[in-house]
């Protein structure tokens, strides 16, 4: 078909080589228009809804769900609007019926023939059914019942994606960079307080205020004191590279894994901003729709372990960044003031650093000045 185009799975940036196609939204037979939103894939590092980049009728979708191929594969062909399907792909079908249409050779023991992948296995002989066993003429008689439950054992899934991603990623940097972690008891009575008194400020009516913005906005200010601890390890050109912005990263629990996007010259925005865009983030992660361009060049990170009821951790550093900060649980826990017990609102801070770049006293002041300002968050808090 001469005007038949086909559409080929692109770079969605960062250099990635190949995608799983996860969800097609369209099927053959239907009419699409430019930017039409017609799959969704999944990448190393996120999924992405791509749209069409041509108008006409859907004529053939080329790869299934659930297969991962490299980038320039042609994902599926649009043929002009009204125009006739292809002959490989009947009219009204999508990828996941054309599997129905397989019919069985029928000679080679009736063995059921499939799209991809090595399909079911033959049935092997006959087995007595679970709870049964046999005299000695061979008749089935009851037994007594097993004490484990009649399904699988165990339950196997591929490595792939955002998963398999994270994995390779931790386990390069555990042993790549040497860690060290430090841990600081924090009394944040003060900025639970300001927290509430944010929430009831009509100036602050439909902005999300939550602990974690006043954590973030503590580890800027302390990175801002001791910006070392923002540095990278280049070890193909064997220098430090000093960075003088801050992509402070969040770790995040989605749909289809750990996630870390990052908020862009986080330490250039003013806190109502830096809430702003912490809920942008918290949101588009757990809607499994963060982009690949928001995971790239995080500087700093905070993974925010008190959400899940823990109190404390030895988070491991992100690729090619220095420092990664855990907020454990915020507690009421009694604690001495001014020599009396007092009950406050207690967390443990732990910072995980790369010991090349980040020595014992600088990892120390930094974690030091972020339980401070959290301590005593004060004015400057908010307006620094």
């Amino acid at each position: 078909m001469s005007d038949l185009r086909e559409f080929r799975l692109p770079d969605v940036g960062e250099g990635l080589t190949d995608a799983e196609v996860l969800t097609w939204h369209v099927s053959v037979g239907d009419s699409v228009a430019v930017n039409d939103l017609i799959v969704d894939i999944e990448t190393a590092k996120s999924v992405v809804e791509l749209p069409s980049p041509y108008a006409g009728t859907v004529t053939a979708l080329l790869v299934a769900e659930g297969v991962t191929v490299p980038v320039g594969t042609p994902l599926i062909s649009i043929g002009p609007a009204g125009g006739a399907l292809a002959d490989e792909t009947p009219a009204g079908t999508s990828v996941a019926a054309e599997a129905s249409l397989v019919t069985t050779v029928g000679s080679e023991e009736d063995k059921p023939a499939v799209l991809v992948g090595p399909g079911p296995k033959v049935d092997s002989p006959r087995r007595r059914r679970l709870g049964t066993a046999r005299t000695a003429r061979g008749s089935e008689v009851s037994a007594p019942p097993l004490p484990r439950s009649a399904e699988a054992r165990e339950t196997r899934s591929p490595i792939k994606g955002v998963r398999k991603a994270t994995a390779t990623a931790v386990s390069r940097s555990a042993f790549t960079a040497p860690h060290v972690t430090e841990w600081l008891t924090v009394d944040i009575t003060r900025s639970m307080e300001m927290v509430r008194a944010l929430r009831e400020d009509r100036q602050w009516a439909g902005v999300r205020v939550s602990p974690l913005l006043f954590v973030a906005r503590a580890f800027l200010l302390a990175i801002h004191s001791y910006p070392d601890v923002n540095a990278s390890w280049d070890d193909d050109a064997q220098e430090i590279v000093a960075k003088h912005y801050v992509n402070l990263g969040i770790a995040a629990a989605t749909p289809r894994g750990l996630l870390v996007p990052n908020i862009k010259d986080a330490d250039a925005l003013s806190l109502r901003e830096l809430a702003d865009a912490l809920d942008e983030l918290v949101t588009t992660a757990r809607a499994g729709k963060t982009q690949p361009a928001q995971t790239a060049g995080g500087t700093a990170t905070i993974t925010n372990i008190g959400a899940l009821g823990v109190d404390a951790g030895t988070p491991i550093l992100p690729p090619g960044e220095a420092a990664i900060l855990a907020f454990g649980a915020v507690r009421p826990t009694p604690w001495v003031v001014d020599g009396q017990i007092a009950i406050r609102q207690v967390t443990q801070l732990a910072l995980s650093f790369d010991h090349r770049l980040v020595d014992g006293e600088l990892g120390s002041s930094a974690l030091a000045r972020t339980g401070a300002l959290l301590h005593d968050p004060g004015i400057a808090f908010l307006h620094a």
